[in-house]
């Protein structure tokens, strides 16, 4: 197979996988970390490997090294594995996303990004996806007879759930890191924060699966992944520790007959509740109505949402910011039609020089960090 993202932690679970099954890892992708791409080389001994920053192209100890954008639809060009892992983060992944299923390869997906920017573009349905809530949902859904009232989603309510509102005004990058259940990237994490996350994930849901009636609610122990109500007044919830390996070991092995992960020990459970998400705290997560009717907003919502998010980080402007922009260039932008992925890449870009604006950023940082 092979893995983009490689370095991050989807992509590092991946290659765990990968080892333990003796599945072969034909290339690898990371975007700058080649001190850990170096490592993952000399284990798997993969034919290609690609970083995205081009200026890192010498420290990585391959004979074929692909670089940039275009260098990694090259390399899926060269790699004959049918099953392809996008751990990619952000917009970056939809390229690949778009590539993989063009040249007739398996997408194992865990990159929000596509769906959320370009499932009106994509073969959803072939789509194994890499997310403990969708993992969760095609679980609960398989094979079942019963028609689907409604989904369901959990989310653990990230750094700030039981901060009080006041104090967001003032937070740091450092304080929205913090995540109470999961080991996660910075981009990631900072949207567990602001809930945009969850936003994005009702949204693959309902490209994966072709129902609108989904909604999330908080469950802060993050045991419960996801719920299916069904017409008849049944619902099932899947529940399992919190580790990815599980979600990625059936994206990866398709058919899992062994154990992956300890059953969930269900007398030393936490207290469980589920509570409605604040929308005065999370205001992003109230825009799902609306992008559920009209799925083009994704585009939108993830550019400025990127920019907002990479602006924090960089301590170039406050948390509530992030939100901000987002609504900003919702106002903007709302109106635009798709018809060609290729528009999903022209819109992007005028999304982020406007978030840009808004933010009063230096329009020549192409990436603010």
């Amino acid at each position: 197979m092979v893995v983009l993202g490689s370095t991050g932690s989807i992509g590092v679970n991946t290659l765990d996988i990968a080892k333990t099954n003796d599945i072969a890892v034909e290339a690898l992708s990371c975007k700058k970390n080649y001190k850990l791409l170096n490592e993952q080389i000399e284990k798997f001994k993969p034919k290609f490997v690609h970083i995205g920053d081009k200026s890192l192209k010498s420290f990585v100890k391959h004979d074929r090294v692909f670089t940039d954008d275009s260098g990694i639809l090259d390399m899926l060009d060269e790699c004959k594995s049918e099953l392809v892992v996008n751990a990619l983060v952000g917009f970056a992944g939809l390229a690949p996303s778009l590539k993989i299923q063009k040249i007739n390869k398996t997408l194992a997906l865990a990159n929000k990004e596509s769906l959320v920017v370009g499932g009106k573009f994509l073969d959803c349905k072939a789509i194994r996806a890499i997310d403990s809530e969708h993992f969760g949902l095609n679980f609960l859904l398989s094979g079942q007879k019963t028609p689907v009232k409604s989904l369901v989603i959990t989310a653990s309510g990230g750094a700030f759930y039981k901060t009080p509102l006041k104090e967001l005004k003032t937070a740091t990058p450092a304080m929205a890191l913090k995540h109470p259940n999961w080991d996660m990237g910075a981009k990631i994490t900072i949207d567990s924060a602001t809930m945009t996350n969850k936003l994005f994930e009702i949204l693959e849901a309902f490209w994966l699966y072709g129902i609108k009636e989904i909604d999330a609610v908080v469950e802060q122990t993050s045991m419960i992944h996801a719920l299916v109500n069904f017409i008849d007044g049944s619902t099932t919830a899947h529940i399992c520790n919190t580790d990815m390996r599980l979600a990625i070991a059936h994206a990866v092995l398709g058919d899992v007959k062994k154990e992956i992960l300890p059953s969930v020990d269900l007398l030393s459970l936490a207290k469980i509740e589920f509570k409605k998400i604040d929308l005065e705290k999370f205001p992003i997560f109230s825009l799902k109505d609306k992008v559920l009717k009209n799925p083009n907003l994704g585009v939108i919502i993830n550019a400025s949402n990127e920019i907002g998010v990479e602006a924090f980080l960089a301590g170039k402007c406050g948390f509530l910011d992030i939100s901000k922009v987002v609504f900003k260039s919702l106002e903007k932008f709302e109106n635009l039609e798709l018809k060609e992925p290729d528009e999903l890449f022209y819109y992007d870009n005028l999304v982020r020089e406007f978030a840009k604006n808004e933010l009063k950023l230096n329009l020549k940082d192409r990436n603010v960090i």
